[in-house]
């Protein structure tokens, strides 16, 4: 009740100023080579929305990308002179009240905030919506899209509702909410999007919404980092974090080394160190989807393989990303001890996170979809630097992940320490079974995204 009374007096307040610009707007018409796009939250964390102003702007878009200014997206983006980035306020919840005010005085905010971005933004033939989060964003860009002829484009991620079902459980008020705002409002969009086919099927089966696949695909800068590269990589991060630095010097006080690499002082040459320790990656934005646990467990039993004298190489396990749950995993990863095994989880600027994927040995993805409907991300990345990917398995990940084609699929912590012991046993020879998925993914020729996006969206939005 509390939350409908503050709607009610921020509309009644802002409403009539908003309308007034609507209207000086609508005279000027829309900009039939301008599109705005919309993500409700941090842009550089946001790759799929970075990749379609990205692709916008290459085929004669202007784009104004509205969103959170919290980390730096990629240097692509910000050095094209066709996007324009325009920062949206991130407002905390209040520290005080009832959680159900806290939250509608949060979405009102929001609300607002947004349609008057949008409202001072140049008029466009379509605005994109990245979905979640979609509350208030849908109703929000769709109201601005009627005021300014804008078709509205809504890109399903996933379910808004599901993510928040893993905190406050399925049944909750707010979920439930959130689940009829998304199946209502959803419909109100010109075109649909989706990740997956079993989105796809979803939407148009249980919500009445016809969307098109857009599998996520690896950007061009996504592929393996020639080892001169990576050199350069682990030299600058180890200034930072600790786990990529030489354990000995090199007798020649002229040799540069890191845990993995080393340049000749002489001829400039990087080879890689003999015995070096295997790097294994994971990226993640630590929240409920993924469960940590099963990775520290199988990292346990690995390292009780060493000590039983099997012969399997030290591991370097860097974690990367932001988000609620890291210090509590990272409270978890200090208790355990390992003495084979170090864990790091540093967080990445844009341009260092592809180099690093193209370095490693393994990847190792631990999401499992809020939905079952959605598909990781980076292991897309992954595929596009040619890292064979260890992943745990849930509904529809057989649209990526072919087990035993290019990557393997796991359940639980035991499947997955075997598959760890059977994919370093004989690291590095490259008669191994990591080597041979990784020929594999060289062979594969995967598309990309540019040319992608050129032949699933671009004929959908040609007709401006």
């Amino acid at each position: 009740m509390a939350a409908s009374i503050v709607a009610l007096l921020a509309l009644s307040l802002f409403l009539p100023p908003l309308l007034l610009v609507a209207w000086k707007h609508w005279r000027w018409g829309r900009t039939a080579r301008h599109v705005i796009v919309v993500v409700l939250g941090d842009v550089g964390r946001s790759p799929r929305m970075q990749y379609h102003a990205l692709s916008l702007a290459k085929s004669g878009f202007s784009v104004t990308l509205l969103g959170f200014c919290n980390s730096k997206p990629h240097d692509e983006l910000l050095q094209s002179d066709k996007i324009q980035i325009v920062g949206l306020t991130d407002l905390q919840r209040l520290a005080v009240g009832p959680h159900v005010l806290q939250y509608g005085v949060k979405v009102v905010f929001q609300a607002v905030h947004l349609l008057w971005k949008l409202m001072c933004t140049e008029p466009a033939a379509y605005i994109f919506l990245q979905n979640p989060p979609g509350l208030p964003a849908i109703v929000v860009c769709w109201f601005a899209g009627c005021l300014r002829g804008s078709k509205l484009v809504v890109d399903w991620h996933n379910y808004g509702y599901s993510i928040m079902g893993l905190v406050h459980g399925p049944s909750h008020p707010l979920v439930l909410l959130a689940k009829w705002y998304e199946k209502l409002c959803g419909r109100l969009s010109h075109l649909n999007l989706c990740v997956t086919n079993a989105m796809r099927d979803d939407l148009a089966e249980n919500w009445g919404i016809k969307a098109v696949t857009v599998y996520d695909k690896p950007a061009s800068f996504f592929k393996e980092t020639p080892l001169d590269l990576q050199h350069q990589l682990f030299v600058k991060l180890s200034h930072t974090y600790p786990v990529f630095r030489a354990c000995s010097e090199s007798s020649d006080p002229g040799t540069e080394r890191s845990a993995f690499t080393e340049r000749d002082a002489l001829s400039g040459a990087v080879t890689h160190l003999c015995g070096r320790p295997a790097l294994l990656v994971s990226s993640t934005s630590w929240t409920e989807d993924e469960d940590f646990s099963i990775l520290l467990a199988a990292l346990e039993k690995f390292e009780h393989l060493i000590d039983s004298g099997e012969s399997l190489p030290s591991l370097v396990c860097v974690i990367t990303g932001k988000g609620p749950l890291k210090d509590y995993y990272s409270r978890l990863i200090c208790q355990k001890g390992f003495r084979h095994i170090q864990v790091c989880t540093p967080w990445l600027e844009a341009e260092d996170y592809p180099l690093l994927l193209g370095s490693a040995d393994l990847g190792v993805c631990l999401h499992r979809s809020s939905s079952g409907l959605d598909l990781p991300m980076k292991v897309v990345d992954m595929f596009g630097c040619c890292l064979p990917v260890c992943a745990v398995k849930f509904q529809c990940l057989h649209e990526l992940v072919k087990h035993e084609e290019n990557g393997l699929v796991f359940e639980d912590s035991e499947e997955l320490a075997v598959q760890l012991q059977t994919l370093f046993s004989k690291f590095p020879d490259p008669a191994g079974k990591l080597y041979q998925f990784r020929e594999s993914l060289r062979e594969s020729e995967q598309l990309r995204w540019d040319e992608s996006w050129e032949r699933t969206v671009l004929p959908l939005i040609s007709d401006t």
